[in-house]
């Protein structure tokens, strides 16, 4: 397969009012790129005129921006990977700055920081931005970073991230996913602030406000529990401890100044609480050993992916 320097990756579902201008944009941005346009289940000829555009359109028939991800990275053989939205939301300007640093070895991927440039007044759609705050807080505290735009979907990446990325997300939450992909395994991580615009008028947004926010959360979650087992599970031990304290002191000081237990139900939910809290605890450990240890093999598979590009 013909390995291209940069490949232009675009997500398009029904962008057909869009997707002329942004492969235009980003041809004459990136003369020397691959315009790759994945259609995803579109009604409205996106296909037809990304193809008379120029670029080269191939097809994803499970729906979803992380499954149409999950096919480019697999297909596409590239020394630099651009991704952007088909809805012409994102400039072209930034495109070889954040090519440049990817190809340079000084970035594995760069994020177009919309949150620090006009994404809040452009924005016609206040609980996207409440839900793009609520992400970035969360993930910074959770992951012990500063990453200013979690959910950008203007983004650049060297092939050893594309390669080494299990996409396991089939929705809008993959790019949550590949921040936190990215912040776990230490790839080197550069953001440049990008000018945002709002869709123009006709052009309607894919995301649903509540049913994919509250897929976030989730993926955040179940990373969270995934990637810092130790962290997770020992959350939950504190809480069975304490639960456990609550109902067991109280007991114990009447059992030391009367030699009584009259109160046989609090003290077995507290011995169970304290049980819990043990094996959490412990299968915290066990998990923070593993989980270590996955990091060990995939810094092994990285270097075995490098001697093979090489």
């Amino acid at each position: 397969m013909k390995r291209s320097r940069i490949a232009v990756l675009i997500p398009c579902y029904n962008e057909a009012k869009t997707i002329e201008k942004v492969v235009k944009d980003f041809k004459k941005a990136l003369p020397m790129a691959d315009i790759f346009v994945y259609d995803n289940n579109s009604n409205d000829s996106t296909d037809e005129i990304a193809r008379k555009a120029g670029a080269i359109v191939r097809y994803e028939y499970r729906q979803g921006k992380g499954n149409v991800i999950r096919t480019m990275f697999r297909e596409i053989e590239a020394d630099c990977y651009l991704m952007i939205d088909g809805d012409d939301t994102y400039p072209s300007e930034n495109a070889k700055e954040m090519c440049d640093l990817v190809l340079s070895g000084k970035a594995d991927m760069v994020v177009g920081d919309r949150l620090s440039s006009t994404y809040f007044t452009e924005n016609k759609r206040p609980f996207h931005n409440f839900g793009n705050r609520i992400v970035r807080f969360l993930i910074n505290k959770l992951f012990k970073n500063n990453i200013k735009d979690i959910m950008t979907g203007y983004r650049a990446f060297s092939y050893d991230f594309v390669k080494g990325f299990p996409v396991l997300s089939k929705g809008f939450e993959i790019e949550t996913e590949m921040t936190i992909h990215a912040v776990d395994k230490n790839y080197k991580i550069k953001e440049i602030p990008v000018a945002y615009k709002d869709r123009p008028e006709g052009s309607v947004s894919k995301l649903n406000t509540y049913s994919d926010g509250f897929k976030v959360l989730k993926t955040i979650a179940t990373l969270f529990k995934e990637y810092k087992p130790g962290a997770f599970f020992n959350i939950f031990a504190l809480l069975f401890l304490v639960i456990s304290l609550i109902l067991g002191v109280p007991v114990f000081i009447e059992y030391f100044k009367t030699g009584l237990v009259p109160r046989f139900p609090s003290l077995i939910v507290s011995g169970v609480s304290l049980i819990l809290s043990i094996l959490l605890f412990i299968t915290g450990i066990i998990l923070q050993v593993i989980v270590k240890k996955n990091r060990q093999m995939y810094e092994l598979y990285l270097n075995l992916l490098r001697s093979k590009n090489e």
